[in-house]
C-alpha cells in the first residue's frame, strides 16, 4: 500500500510540471553558467563553463565527480575588448582531430562584443586564436556572443546571438577558425518586450535540424527574481534547413516569436538554461543547461549542471 502511495505521488508530480529532474550530478556540479559539454574519445568528459577564463571541468562519467581543472584561456583573450579577462558562454566541438573552443567577448548589456576561438588537440591546453570574423558595434541588429557551431552536411556555420533581433547564423570557413564572409542571417526573433532570447544551439535528429535556445531573464536571481514565468527557460523549433525557416510545433514561425518549451521551472528547478545537445554513445541524446537548485540558493555562482536524456520520438524534443 505505501509503495502505491509513493508511485501515486511520483505520478502526480509528473502531471504537474511534465519534466524528469535533472541526473544525478557528484564532485564540483556548480560553476556550470553556459555550460559546453564534450566526450573525449577515451571516456573522459570535459565541462566549460562562463567566467574564470573560460573553467574546465572534468570527469570519468557524465554525471561526475567533476574535477576543476583550471582556465582554458588564462591570459585572457587576444581580443582587444572590455571583457577580454571575464570570457563568456563556451561552446566546443571536435573537427578531425582538433577541438575548436569558441567564446564570448563582451560586457554586460552592450553590444561591443566579438566572438573568439581557441584551439587544443586534448582539451587541456588550448592556443588562442582570437577573432573569427564575428563582432558587433551599436548599430548592428545582433550581439555577438553565445555562438555554438554545427556541421549541417555540407558546411559549418555559426549560431549566435542576444537580445536585439535575437539570434543569428553564418557561414564558417572550412576549418573552422574564420567566418566564411558571408552575411549572418536572422533565424529566430520575439518581438515582444524586452527580445530576450539567446544561446542558440543547433542539433541534427532525424530529417531535422533542431534550433535550442534560452528565453527570458537569466542572471541575478538572488537580487532581482523576475515575475513567475520571465525567468529563463528553454525552448526549440526546427527546420529542414540550419538557416533558415525554423518553426515551432504550432507551426509559428521562429522568427515571429515562435518556440515551443522543452524545458522551464519545476519543483526545485529553477530558471533552467545556457543549453546545449550531446549524443551520449550509452545515454543517446541528452540535454545539458545551468539551473537553480532553490533547496541551495539562488546565486550565479550557485547554478548547477544538468542532464536530461531527450525523446525525439514525437518529433520534437521531450526531457
Amino acid at each position: 500500500m505505501r509503495y502505491n502511495f509513493v508511485v501515486s505521488l511520483l505520478s502526480a508530480a509528473s502531471v504537474v510540471y511534465g519534466y524528469g529532474d535533472p541526473m544525478a550530478c557528484s564532485g564540483v556540479c556548480n560553476n556550470a553558467h553556459d555550460p559546453a559539454l564534450i566526450r573525449r574519445d577515451d571516456g573522459t568528459y570535459f565541462r566549460f563553463s562562463t567566467g574564470a577564463k573560460i573553467a574546465i571541468h572534468s570527469a570519468p562519467s557524465i554525471t561526475g565527480p567533476w574535477t576543476y581543472k583550471g582556465a582554458a584561456i588564462p591570459a585572457g583573450s587576444k581580443i582587444n575588448l572590455k571583457g577580454k579577462d571575464d570570457l563568456w558562454a563556451p561552446d566546443v566541438t571536435k573537427v578531425g582531430d582538433t577541438y575548436y573552443l569558441y567564446y564570448s567577448v563582451s560586457s554586460f548589456g552592450v553590444q561591443d562584443s566579438a566572438i573568439g576561438v581557441a584551439t587544443s588537440k586534448d582539451l587541456t591546453k588550448w592556443t588562442d586564436l582570437g577573432a573569427t570574423g564575428i563582432a558587433s558595434k551599436a548599430g548592428k541588429n545582433y550581439n555577438a556572443i553565445d555562438s555554438a557551431l554545427y556541421w549541417d552536411g555540407s558546411k559549418f556555420v555559426m549560431s549566435f546571438g542576444s537580445f536585439w533581433n535575437d539570434l543569428f547564423v553564418v557561414n564558417m570557413a572550412n576549418p573552422p577558425a574564420k567566418t566564411s564572409g558571408t552575411a549572418a542571417t536572422n533565424i529566430a526573433f520575439k518581438p515582444e518586450g524586452e527580445h530576450a532570447q539567446e544561446a542558440p544551439f543547433i542539433a541534427k535528429n532525424g530529417n531535422y535540424h533542431y534550433l535550442f535556445f534560452s528565453v527570458g531573464k537569466c542572471c541575478g536571481f538572488d537580487a532581482n527574481r523576475p515575475a513567475k514565468g520571465q525567468e529563463y527557460k528553454i525552448q526549440v523549433c526546427r527546420s529542414t534547413s540550419a538557416t533558415s525557416g525554423f518553426v515551432d510545433k504550432a507551426g509559428k514561425k521562429c522568427t515571429e516569436g515562435g518556440g515551443t518549451t522543452v524545458l522551464e521551472s519545476h519543483g526545485w528547478v529553477y530558471g533552467p538554461g545556457g543549453q546545449g545537445v550531446l549524443y551520449d554513445p550509452s545515454l543517446g541524446p541528452v540535454l545539458y543547461y545551468h539551473y537553480v537548485d532553490t533547496r541551495i540558493g539562488y546565486g550565479d555562482g550557485q547554478k548547477k549542471f544538468g542532464i536530461n536524456k531527450i525523446d525525439f520520438s514525437s518529433g520534437w524534443p521531450v526531457v
